[in-house]
Formats: C-alpha cells, structure tokens, sequence
C-alpha cells in the first residue's frame, strides 16, 4: 500500500488544512459508523479514537446523506452483517451522491459472494467480525487518504467552474473555439472578429481562467466538457 499522509498516524499529530476548503475543525478526520449492535459501534468507536479520529454514527448508509457535509476527510464503517439485498445499491448511491465519503464493511458472516458483491459496489474492503483493529485502521487510513484526494478534486473542479463563469459570452465562444485547436485567424473567421480581437479575448481567457499554459487550459476544458459552439455575430 502507498505511504499514507502523516496526519494519519495516531491521535499526536493535529488535524492538516487543507488549500482551497474551508478551515479543518479541530476534530481532524470523520469516521462515520453504522453498526448492527452496540457491542459491535463500541468496538468500532474505540479502535477510531484510538487512532485520533472522530467517530459519529448515523443509522444507516442511506441516513447519511443527509449529514451536512464535512470539510474534513471522512468515511463511513458500515456493518453489513444484516444487509439486505437491496442494501448494495444503497452504497452504489452513497458513491454517486457522497463520494468524497468512501465505505469500509464489516461483516459476521465469511460470505464470498457477500464480499465480493460490496467490493463491487465499491468498497474499500470487507473486514470480518470481530474486526481486528490493525486491519480497521489500515482501512480507514486508505479511506481517508482517498476522501482527501476526492475533496482536492471536488475543489479544483469548483473553482474551474467558478473561473469559467467570470468569462463574459464571447470570451466563451473563443475559448470554446480555440481549445479544440483553431487557430486564432480561423477563431475570427468563425465569430466574424479580428485577428487582433480574437488575441485580445484570448488573453483575457488565459488570465480569467487562472491557466498559465494552453495546455492547462485544455485540461480546464475537459472538467468542463467544453464543445465548440458558433456564436451569433
């Protein structure tokens, strides 16, 4: 497994911030928990205080996404030992709709197909009970380590857009034009401007869009899904 961020350690170490997200509470990373039986949320709780985080339970997967969301990095510990069979596209959803939040199962039961039927579903891993506390941290620690990588993307992908919609309509047409390799006399040709204007609204793009190459503009574009577009003259 790939070295993991050092915050991740043990309870010393103080909870990271992160560029571009708002301020990390001070209780560092989120654990969330449902559990099938107190016995079984008492021993999860405690391996995750152990290891320094936060641990909350909800009642299920689906119950989840309604917690507000969290500005730390955060996973979910869901017990399957009771699952039903319809409980695997509760995680399908959970992914689609919270995937910044990535799942850990447990279970009582050493069910193969079960196992491989939640990894499918895009779990972490699939631990049996009662769950050995290195492996729960291992899983955790991978977890969190993708839920902060997801957050990164989430905002670059948020300030991208918030960049993309500073630029003024025309400024849009060019940049729709050019990032799929016009070049700027054709641009002209295609809006009815300038060689000289088309280079002028090309700068202003560069600049709005924070892009300090073509090539990293092109890369905006495809978070964007940019397709080029004839403006009216």
């Amino acid at each position: 497994m790939r070295p993991l961020p050092e915050f991740f350690v043990g309870a010393g170490h103080p909870p990271p911030r992160f560029a571009g997200l708002s301020p990390i509470a001070q209780s560092g990373p989120t654990v969330f928990i449902v559990a099938s039986d107190a016995s079984t949320a008492e021993a999860l709780r405690t391996i995750i205080w152990d290891m320094g985080w936060r641990a909350k339970e909800v009642s299920s997967a689906k119950d989840l996404l309604s917690e507000p969301e969290v500005t730390v990095p955060s996973c979910l510990v869901l017990d399957v030992s009771s699952s039903r069979p319809g409980d695997v596209d509760i995680e399908n959803y959970l992914a689609a709709q919270r995937a910044e939040t990535p799942v850990v199962c447990v279970t009582g039961t050493a069910d193969v197909l079960a196992t491989v039927r939640f990894m499918k579903a895009g779990a972490i891993d699939v631990l049996p009970k009662p769950v050995r506390s290195d492996l729960l941290t291992s899983a955790v620690q991978e977890a969190l380590a993708q839920s902060q990588a997801r957050m990164r993307e989430i905002v670059v992908s948020r300030t991208i857009r918030e960049s993309y919609a500073s630029l003024s309509p025309r400024e849009r047409d060019v940049m729709g034009l050019i990032v799929c390799g016009l070049l700027n006399k054709q641009v002209g040709g295609e809006l009815g401007i300038s060689e000289i204007t088309v280079k002028a609204h090309r700068g202003r793009v560069m600049r709005k869009m924070k892009a300090r190459s073509f090539v990293e503009l092109l890369k905006m574009a495809d978070t964007l899904n940019i397709t080029p577009r004839r403006a009216a003259n």
